[in-house]
């Protein structure tokens, strides 16, 4: 068993329980569109009438958008008032989710899910910064996770039984309940900087219920360039699951082996294994760290995209769609903590929604073109696992460089 590496931050205006919250739920109405993205698909194809193709680009704008704003809120963050910037974004949400409602014409939908797209990414930064900026950074991310699952099987429960309209109306009370939130918002974060006597080491992952007993606190500030090879390797590893996720209700329902109740039922208790997963994936990087298993979840999770190259029945879309919700949850609790400890200041957190986005710029677009040029969704699974590889390939570089250079970081927990 490795040793545990640990920082003692300083408690944060962040800490706060009302902060916690507002944060929490910002960030799990901004990734909602991710999260229902199957059903939505489904819904633009089967009452919007949108071709496969045109389904890929326009949800490629929507988690696209979110990209743009975080990397705006990144630049402008510290320059401005959290609770205006958050104001702003949900009703930039608001206005874009409300028109959807009034039009079914292709080329509008796709800017207003763009511009949907672009008003969470605001907010969304925003939450997840917050979150990286606390005490306990990697634990508030975690929460962050384990709150997504449920949200996940929530909405893939909940969106399938309403009309177009009335999906764009779940987003639309959403954002506006926000709107009454973000007062608990600190408008700034402390002109009190971290020392290095206050914050010499790295975080863990984990409770320290969980944790139990942990090392003495290491010195080891991490290299810049490791958070940009993370924030690149999350961009691929969401490359892959931007487009598995968005055609995979489209890929069972064009298969004649696959019933598609059963699959809309599978989508449902599959989200409830990223509940299990999030459990899981702490206590394995209390034990081997996060860098090694996750280039393992990586490698195993084009395994389990690539199974359906070769087709899609009831019992293999079974086995992918849970080993995919299971590790998914797996990539983000390693990713997003791997984050955490290099970068303590938060800063680089705010550009986990840009880096997750851009991936799902990608992931959607390609795929969409993979399918007008009548390759198939075989071609788009193949697509998919070489994305997560891709990730896979980039971790284990960072893994081996920082073994030689910084290896309390290497295997940090």
């Amino acid at each position: 068993m490795h040793s545990q590496t640990r920082i003692d931050r300083p408690k944060t205006i962040f800490d706060n329980w009302r902060s916690l919250t507002v944060s929490l739920y910002l960030a799990i109405i901004g990734y909602g569109i991710l999260v229902g993205i199957p059903v939505i698909s489904s819904a633009w194809v089967n009452l919007l009438g949108f071709t496969e193709t045109q389904v890929g680009r326009v949800a490629g704008a929507d988690l696209g958008g979110l990209s743009l704003g975080s990397v705006l809120t990144a630049l402008i963050i510290s320059r401005f008032d959290r609770r205006i910037l958050a104001f702003i974004a949900l009703a930039i949400c608001i206005l874009a989710n409300a028109l959807c409602m009034l039009t079914t014409e292709y080329e509008t939908v796709l800017f207003l899910r763009l511009l949907a797209g672009f008003g969470s990414g605001i907010y969304t930064s925003i939450a997840v910064a917050s979150l990286g900026a606390t005490a306990k950074p990697a634990r508030a991310l975690n929460l962050l996770l384990f709150l997504f699952a449920f949200s996940q099987a929530f909405e893939l429960h909940l969106l399938p039984q309403l009309s177009m309209n009335g999906i764009y109306a779940v987003f639309v009370i959403a954002n506006m309940i926000g709107l009454f939130l973000i007062v608990w918002l600190p408008p700034r974060a402390s002109d009190q900087p971290i020392t290095e006597a206050a914050a010499p080491s790295l975080p863990h992952a984990i409770p320290d219920a969980v944790l139990g007993e942990t090392s003495p606190p290491v010195e080891t500030p991490g290299p810049a360039f490791a958070t940009w090879l993370c924030l690149g390797a999350i961009a691929f590893s969401y490359v892959n699951i931007g487009a598995y996720w968005t055609y995979i209700e489209l890929a069972s329902a064009a298969s004649a082996d696959a019933d598609p109740d059963w699959v809309g039922q599978v989508l449902v208790w599959a989200s409830f294994l990223s509940i299990v997963g999030c459990l899981f994936a702490t206590l394995i990087s209390n034990r081997f760290g996060l860098a090694r298993p996750l280039i393992a979840t990586l490698l195993c999770h084009a395994l389990i995209v690539g199974m359906l190259t070769a087709g899609i029945n009831n019992v293999n879309i079974v086995i992918s769609l849970f080993a995919f919700n299971f590790l998914w949850i797996f990539i983000d609790v390693y990713q997003m903590a791997t984050i955490a400890n290099i970068d303590r200041s938060g800063r680089f957190s705010a550009l986990i929604p840009a880096a997750q986005g851009l991936g799902q710029i990608i992931g959607p677009n390609l795929a969409a073109s993979i399918l007008a040029l009548n390759f198939g969704y075989g071609a788009v699974f193949i697509f998919c696992a070489a994305a997560s590889l891709t990730a896979m390939l980039i971790y284990t570089f960072m893994y081996v460089y920082l073994r030689q250079t910084y290896p309390a970081l290497a295997d940090a927990s």
